[in-house]
């Protein structure tokens, strides 16, 4: 009986999904990654050269005004600053805070294929 009704369940839900816009399903796709997290790589350069690396980045985030709720020109989040540019999360790197100008910094963001 269990796998039945789980089958009903998935099967109503991708009828569901599959009569969204593509719009829709990237937003429903999004929303799913914010609840359950992204192991995002966020790297900054100067020119062609990196500079910074932060990992196990959930997601980045637009700043908001207080008063007004319109973007401002800066993405911010947390991330463990990865000091030593080896892709890896060591036991002396600490997760920081980061801010993004849109303004000056070139940065690429993705996932850990790690």
């Amino acid at each position: 009986m269990k796998k039945t009704s789980t089958l009903v369940v998935t099967l109503a839900a991708m009828f569901a999904l599959a009569s969204c816009t593509q719009e829709q399903q990237n937003k429903i796709s999004r929303d799913i990654q914010n609840y359950t997290g992204t192991n995002g790589v966020l790297e900054i350069y100067s020119g062609d050269k990196l500079v910074r690396r932060f990992l196990k980045v959930d997601k980045i985030s637009t700043a908001l005004g207080t008063d007004d709720n319109k973007p401002r020109p800066y993405r911010f989040g947390y991330g463990v600053l990865d000091e030593n540019l080896n892709m890896i999360a060591d036991s002396n790197e600490k997760k920081v805070y980061f801010e993004i100008s849109d303004y000056s910094t070139n940065y690429v963001f993705f996932e850990n294929p790690r």
